[in-house]
C-alpha cells in the first residue's frame, strides 16, 4: 500500500507565498526533527482517550457509522474489529511504540516536502502542486500565479535550516486547588431555586429533577443540567450570552464589534498565566472541542468534550490519571468569563476571516440574492446583513473587548451542560468553578442599559412587498428564486408584541374552553410553526418538484430567533435561468393554496406530526440537542420558554389541529401583495465563449442557516 500525503491551504490572495513558506516550514520541521517525547505522550493519550470513548458506545453506534467503518475496513484490506477489541488492540500497539519509530514514520511521511531541500536527496514519487488564484492580467500582481512562481516558490521555501520544535509545557490543570480553595472563600458559593416565566413553579435548590435539574448559583448565573448516556463518555456544555448584534446596536458599540470581538475570542485563548499555546494544546490533549459565534441575539459559547479523566500519561498499572475532560471544561469556561487576555494577532486572524468571507459573498449568487432581499426587508438593519470589510477594518482591539466583556456579567449568563456524568459531582464542579465567579465581573466594561434591552423587534416590513433581480457575472449559468415575508418567531412572538396565540384566542368567537386551554399552553405556538414548516416543505416539494418539475430541490425555512420579537420566512429554490420565473410563481402558487384553494387536511397534519415527533425523539439521543433546548428555559428575555417546552413537547404536538393551523397562517405574510420576491441569476463575461464539451455543475442550495465558522 501507500500513503497519500495532502495539505490544504486557504489564505488571503496578496499573501499565498507567505502561507506557503508557513505551512511548509512545519512540514519540514516534523520530517527532519520528528516530534518531541512531550508531544508523543500527549497524542497517545488523546488516542486512546478516542479509542475509550468509541468502545464505551459499543452497539450503540448507529448503523451509518458501523456501515461505513465495515466498508473502509474492507476496502482498505484491515481486519474488522469490535470497538471493544479495537481498543485493547490499540493500547497493546501504543505501549511498544517508541519516539524513534514514530519520527521514522514522520521522516517517511514527509520525505516529499524535505527533498526539495538543495542538499538532500531527491524522493521518487509524485509531487502534485494546484493553486486557485484570482484571475487577473497583471502579472506583477502580488496576488498574481503562475506555474514558475509556484514552483520557485516551493523550493525556496524548502531552503534554509529549520530549527526543532521547543517542548510546550502544557499545564495538566490551568487552575491550581489553592486558588480555587481562595476563590472560594472570598466568594462563598451556594445554589438557589431555578425561576421561571412559563408558569412551572420554582425548583428547588438541594434537589434534582427529571429530566433535568435547573438552579442559579448566587452570583446569578443561571445553570441547568441532564444526564445524557446515550452518548457514552461525552459530554457537551453550552454558555448563552444573550445581547449579540441586537446589544451591539442598542448599547452604542461600534458596528461589527460584537461579531468580530466573538471571532477574536475563537482565535486567541490566553488566560491567566498560560500563553494561547499553552491553552491550545491544554485544549488538544483533552480533547476539548470549542466553538464561538455571535448571532443576531446572543453570544453563544459551545463545548464538546470527553467525560473521562483525560491527558493521561503510561499505561496499565503505571498510567498516571489527568482531570476529567468536564472539569477542563470548567476551567475553561472559568477563564474566558474573568481572565481572558485580548490580544492582536487574534484580532488579525479575526478580521482576516471576515474579510474573506464577505468578499466570498459577492461572488456567490446565493448569498448576494439572500443579502439582496434581507437588505430591502430589513431597510438596511446591520443586525441582519454581512459584516462589510470596511466596518471589519475599523474595528480595534478596545472596540471588540468592550463589546464582548459588557455582556459577559453573570447575572445575564446561562450554563446547560448535558452529558454521561455523575450529576452531583458536576454540579459541585459548576459551583466551585462558576459560582465563585464575582458578581460584579466585568461590570467595569459595562454601559448604561436600556430598561428594554432584551426585548428586541425586528424593523417593520414596508408593504406593498417588493420584486428584486439580481445578476451576477459568473461562466456557470444557474439561478436562484426566494420568496420572503413576515413570520412569527419561534415562540410564536410578533413584531407588536402580541403572539400568534392571543391572536387565535381573540378571533376565535367559537372557541371552547378545551381549544383555550389548549392554545394558553407556552409551547403551542412554537408547535403550529414547526408544524406549517414542515407541511409547507412537502407542498413545495410535491407543486414544484413533482408535478411541474421546475426544480430538484425547494426550501421553506422560518428564522430561529427566540427574543427578537417577529421574524420571516423564506422559500429558496433552485432553478435553471429559463425555468427561474416560472418556478418562482409556482412557489408563490403553492403558499397561496395553503390558504385558499387548497387548505391543510387531517392527512397533512398527522403525518406532520409523526414527522416532527419522530425528529425530536431523534436527537433526543444527543447532548447538543439536550443544551439547546435546555438554553433559554431560565431567561426572562424568552417568557414562553420554560421547562414544560421539553417535558409537553409530544402532549401538545398531537393535541394541534388543522383548524388552529389554518388561523396561524394568518399571522404570516402570504398575501402576494405582502411577499417580497428575488430571483437571481449569472450572465456570462462579456466575451466570454464557453467550450462545445463544457458540464455545467449545479449549485448547491444554499437555506438559512446562521453562525460562526467551527473550529
Amino acid at each position: 500500500g501507500c500513503a497519500v500525503c495532502s495539505l490544504d491551504l486557504t489564505s488571503e490572495p496578496e499573501r499565498w507565498q507567505e502561507a506557503i513558506h508557513a505551512s511548509v516550514k512545519e512540514i519540514r520541521k516534523l520530517g527532519v526533527h520528528g516530534v518531541t517525547q512531550g508531544e508523543m505522550e500527549r497524542y497517545v493519550g488523546a488516542i486512546m482517550t478516542d479509542s475509550a470513548q468509541l468502545s464505551a458506545m459499543g452497539d450503540r453506534l448507529s448503523h451509518g457509522d458501523q456501515l461505513a467503518y465495515l466498508m473502509e475496513t474492507v476496502a482498505n484490506g484491515h481486519t474488522f474489529m469490535s470497538p471493544e477489541n479495537s481498543y485493547v488492540v490499540t493500547e497493546k500497539a501504543l505501549a511498544t511504540l517508541s519516539l524513534e519509530e514514530v519520527n521514522e514514520a514522520a521522516r517517511e511521511l514527509c520525505s516529499h516536502i524535505v527533498s526539495f531541500n538543495d542538499e538532500c536527496k531527491p524522493e521518487e514519487g509524485p509531487v502534485i502542486v494546484i493553486a486557485c488564484s484570482p484571475d487577473t492580467t497583471e502579472a506583477s500582481g502580488a496576488s498574481h500565479v503562475t506555474e514558475q512562481s509556484l514552483v520557485s516558490c516551493l523550493r525556496d521555501a524548502c531552503q534554509g535550516e529549520v530549527e526543532p520544535e521547543e517542548e510546550v509545557i502544557v499545564p495538566h490543570t490551568l487552575i491550581d486547588e489553592g486558588d480555587l480553595r481562595q476563590a472560594m472563600e472570598e466568594n462563598p458559593a451556594h445554589w438557589e431555586a431555578g425561576k421561571f416565566t412559563d408558569g412551572t413553579p420554582d425548583t428547588p435548590a438541594d434537589k434534582f429533577t427529571r429530566p433535568f435539574t435547573l438552579r442559579r448559583l448566587n452570583n446569578g448565573v443561571r445553570v441547568g443540567i441532564s444526564q445524557n448516556k446515550a452518548e457514552s463518555q461525552r459530554g457537551y456544555l453550552r454558555l448563552v450570552v444573550p445581547g449579540g448584534r441586537d446589544a451591539e446596536k442598542k448599547l452604542g458599540f461600534k458596528s461589527g464589534s460584537m461579531s468580530v470581538g466573538a471571532r477574536a475570542m475563537q482565535e486567541g485563548g490566553a488566560f491567566g498565566k498560560w500563553s494561547r499555546e499553552q491553552v491550545e494544546l491544554f485544549c488538544v490533549d483533552h480533547l476539548l472541542q470549542v466553538e464561538i459565534q455571535c448571532n443576531e441575539e446572543a453570544i453563544i459559547i459551545d463545548f464538546v468534550f470527553p467525560t473521562t479523566n483525560v491527558g493521561n500519561t503510561g499505561f496499565g498499572e503505571d498510567a498516571e490519571l489527568g482531570i476529567t475532560g468536564t472539569e477542563a471544561v470548567m476551567q475553561i469556561l472559568r477563564e474566558i468569563i474573568i481572565g481572558f487576555k485580548w490580544e492582536e494577532d487574534a484580532l488579525g486572524r479575526s478580521k482576516s476571516s471576515f474579510r474573506s468571507a464577505h468578499e466570498g459573498l459577492q461572488k456567490n449568487l446565493e448569498g448576494m440574492t439572500t443579502e439582496l432581499i434581507m437588505e430591502t426587508m430589513t431597510g438596511q438593519d446591520e443586525r441582519f446583513l454581512s459584516i462589510d470589510v470596511d466596518t471589519v477594518n475599523a474595528v480595534t482591539l478596545d472596540d471588540a473587548k468592550n463589546a464582548v466583556m459588557s455582556q459577559l456579567s453573570p447575572s445575564e449568563l446561562e450554563v446547560s451542560v448535558v452529558g454521561d456524568f455523575d450529576l452531583p459531582v458536576v454540579l459541585e464542579m459548576l459551583r466551585y468553578y462558576i459560582g465563585t465567579v464575582p458578581a460584579d465581573t466585568n461590570s467595569e466594561y459595562r454601559t448604561e442599559i436600556p430598561d428594554n434591552i432584551m426585548e428586541g423587534t425586528m424593523p417593520t416590513l414596508s408593504l406593498p412587498g417588493k420584486r428584486l433581480d439580481l445578476e451576477l457575472v459568473d461562466s456557470d449559468p444557474r439561478a436562484v428564486a426566494y420568496v420572503a415575508g413576515s413570520a412569527p418567531n419561534l415562540w410564536g412572538y410578533l413584531p407588536d408584541g402580541s403572539t400568534l396565540a392571543e391572536r387565535l384566542l381573540k378571533e376565535d368567537k367559537k372557541a371552547s374552553d378545551y381549544d383555550k386551554q389548549r392554545r394558553s399552553h407556552p409551547l403551542f405556538s412554537n408547535a403550529v410553526l414547526s408544524l406549517i414548516s414542515e407541511i409547507t416543505n412537502r407542498r413545495l416539494f410535491s407543486n414544484v418538484r413533482e408535478r411541474k418539475q421546475l426544480t430538484y430541490d425547494a426550501n421553506f425555512s422560518l428564522t430561529g430567533f427566540e427574543r427578537l420579537k417577529g421574524g420571516w420566512f423564506l422559500v429558496t429554490v433552485t432553478a435553471s435561468k429559463e425555468k427561474a420565473e416560472a418556478a418562482l410563481e409556482a412557489c408563490k402558487e403553492t403558499i397561496d393554496a395553503l390558504r385558499t384553494t387548497s387548505k391543510i387536511s387531517q392527512d397533512n397534519i398527522e403525518s406532520a406530526k409523526r414527522v416532527v415527533i419522530n425528529r425530536h425523539e431523534g436527537e433526543l439521543r444527543t447532548a447538543r440537542y439536550w443544551a439547546e433546548m435546555m438554553s433559554g428555559l431560565q431567561q426572562e428575555s424568552i417568557p414562553l420558554k420554560g421547562p414544560l417546552a421539553i417535558t409537553d413537547f409530544n402532549a401538545v404536538v398531537e393535541a394541534i389541529t388543522t383548524k388552529d393551523l389554518q388561523m396561524s397562517l394568518s399571522c404570516f405574510g402570504f398575501e402576494e401583495s405582502d411577499l417580497y420576491t428575488a430571483i437571481g441569476q449569472t450572465v456570462l463575461p462579456e466575451g466570454y465563449v464557453p467550450p462545445e464539451d463544457d458540464i455545467v455543475p449545479t449549485a448547491p442550495m444554499v437555506g438559512m442557516q446562521r453562525g460562526g465558522a467551527l473550529h
